[in-house]
């Protein structure tokens, strides 16, 4: 897996705190489609992802979703607790899970903890970081390469590297891609059947899908359109 590094570093001193028991947490599992906690709820508690997925969802007024990110082993999720009292996002269960769960004013004690206080600060800077980027896409790029980016945030995040391919084991659905990006179900199967035959993107039977990384960071930072190409093996990958 190739989890975010700030997230991961946070996530290992957290694990390893808890072995120690220097720092209590509540192990907590959770089903598929269960809510580990919803909007407005009055949850004061960090968490940590021992095993499974579960995904971050910001409702509008009209019903409507927005997904936020996915969260996989190793990950640290629910840290905007510790500024404010409700929460402002839904957090459901993508696959069964197991969570580590950790009182917040916990972790502010055991913040004097010199190692622990740096990687928290490192992790609140590269997720408000992501969160940039994220406003930055929706306003400045077309829905395309708003698909490109979200493929590759997460076959970075959640993928296997083989050479230059992430091969993505776990599966997105296209509402979910379509939720994330800002755009319809449609519009995200016509744009990934175009990454498919450009040979940005495949699907095998031993994945979800396989990302090209650098033919998939090329697109996004040159703008070239997509033209068709074949999707190279493991061996042949250039």
């Amino acid at each position: 897996m190739i989890p975010s590094s700030s997230s991961a570093r946070l996530g290992e001193t957290l694990a390893q705190m808890i072995r120690l028991r220097t720092l209590t947490a509540t192990t907590i599992e959770v089903a598929r489609r269960e809510v580990v906690y919803g909007c407005l709820d009055r949850d004061r508690s960090i968490y940590l992802v021992e095993q499974g997925q579960v995904k971050a969802i910001m409702p509008s007024r009209e019903g409507k979703e927005c997904l936020l990110d996915i969260y996989s082993a190793g990950d640290v999720f629910g840290e905007l607790c510790l500024v404010g009292d409700g929460r402002t996002e839904m957090i459901s269960a993508m696959t069964p899970v197991v969570l580590q769960r950790i009182p917040a004013h916990q972790l502010v004690e055991a913040m004097e903890d010199a190692e622990l206080r740096d990687e928290m600060v490192r992790h609140m800077a590269g997720r408000l970081f992501e969160r940039q980027q994220l406003i930055a896409g929706l306003v400045t790029e077309d829905s395309e390469y708003r698909l490109a980016s979200v493929l590759l945030h997460l076959g970075r995040k959640l993928g296997r590297r083989e050479a230059h391919l992430l091969r993505i084991q776990e599966k997105i659905t296209q509402e979910e891609l379509s939720a994330m990006v800002g755009t319809t179900r449609s519009r995200v199967g016509f744009f990934l059947k175009r990454f498919r035959n450009a040979g940005l993107v495949n699907r095998g039977r031993d994945c979800f899908m396989a990302i090209h990384e650098p033919r998939l960071q090329s697109f996004i930072a040159e703008g070239c359109q997509p033209r068709p190409r074949p999707m190279p093996t493991e061996r042949t990958a250039a």
